[in-house]
């Protein structure tokens, strides 16, 4: 340091993509913003019909739809017609997986010990970077279909559509992706042989 600043300056190049991160920051903002102007009240009402007329519940899965929304925003922002009924698709995936799970155990019947052991953080995370793992051994048509069917929720016809395949393809891919994600896992000691 001899008594000088060490002052470090952005290149342009860095300028550019921090300036680009922060613009596609907004736009994700600005498509939320659309997306709760736009559907907010109409899916409330459908979630509240699927919910028996829960309608605190409804916005819950609103706000969780939209959370996934938001974390998809540069593939949905560019889907415009699409966005729609990937919204109402998962709002019902959210009432189904919510209903599936008042069934195995009712909330106001769980002791209040086990609520905090519900989720084990570590054990999650260590989970989810193996699952990583076996992901990137699959090649590119397995990975983008199950990105598209399963992390994105797609249904058959949207990743269909927007790989430009039959539906009977697309899940054929499927099966032969999560076939070979099984095989992965098994191997790395995640699920039983």
């Amino acid at each position: 340091m001899n008594g000088t600043l060490d002052a470090r300056v952005a290149t342009p190049g860095e300028a550019r993509v921090h300036a680009r991160h922060a613009a596609s920051d907004a736009d994700c903002d600005a498509f939320i913003e659309d997306l709760y102007d736009q559907y907010g009240p109409l899916l409330v009402r459908y979630a509240a019909r699927l919910l028996d007329g829960d309608w605190h519940k409804a916005e819950d899965m609103l706000q969780e739809a939209a959370a996934r929304a938001w974390k998809h925003a540069r593939f949905l922002g560019t889907r415009g017609e699409h966005v729609r009924p990937w919204l109402f698709t998962v709002v019902r995936n959210l009432v189904i997986d919510h209903h599936r799970a008042r069934r195995i155990r009712p909330l106001e019947l769980m002791p209040a010990e086990e609520l905090d052991a519900v989720w084990d953080c570590t054990d999650s995370a260590l989970t989810s970077h193996v699952v990583l793992e076996a992901l990137r051994e699959l090649n590119e048509q397995q990975r983008t279909v199950i990105q598209l069917m399963y992390y994105l929720e797609c249904s058959v016809a949207q990743a269909a559509e927007y790989l430009g395949i039959p539906p009977g393809t697309v899940k054929s891919r499927a099966f032969y992706a999560m076939r070979a994600l099984r095989k992965a896992l098994e191997t790395r000691g995640i699920l039983g042989a």
